[in-house]
């Protein structure tokens, strides 16, 4: 019982006293580091998608709110993101006997540019992508449009979120 003690006393030390800001989301910000900024995302993808560009930086917000303690600004950010919705694309992924699409495929790449006023060297040029599936004699509108852009939005998110804050 005595070593347990010990045990859980180093393990909480040696999270506490290392350098930076650890979460349990794995995020690793420095002290210095307070404030986040979200800008627009411009949607310049072949086919646009009204409001997605809106959605985007929305769901950053989201994001970097609920896994981090870091505020929201509107100028002056310590971390910065911007960037660009690239690509909008639905196709077939799958075809039937008769030569229609079975599945059909929505894909959304974005162009992040991350900016860290404290750390340089973490910056970055990337692009994300993801894609969600749905039934080829489906039209993607209303709830299926809205679920595959939760689903497509959510993880590219967590993407940029892990590849700037969590440096996966």
């Amino acid at each position: 019982m005595k070593y347990i003690k010990y045990l859980i006393l180093l393990a909480v030390a040696s999270t506490s006293f290392g350098c930076g800001i650890y979460s349990f989301t794995g995020a690793s910000i420095s002290p210095d580091t307070k404030t986040f900024q979200v800008n627009r995302f411009e949607n310049n993808a072949l086919l646009i998608e009204p409001g997605l560009d809106l959605l985007v930086r929305n769901t950053m917000i989201e994001i970097l709110e609920n896994q981090t303690n870091l505020n929201n600004v509107n100028s002056n950010g310590d971390i910065v993101y911007e960037g660009e919705i690239t690509e909008y694309r639905i196709s077939p992924t799958t075809a039937t006997s008769q030569n229609t699409a079975a599945q059909n495929r929505l894909t959304i790449s974005i162009k992040v540019h991350f900016y860290d006023k404290n750390d340089p060297e973490a910056e970055f040029d990337k692009s994300f992508s993801f894609f969600h599936d749905f039934d080829g004699s489906a039209q993607l509108i209303g709830g299926q449009k809205d679920t595959a852009h939760e689903e497509i939005l959510e993880r590219i998110t967590q993407d940029i979120f892990n590849a700037s804050l969590a440096k996966w």
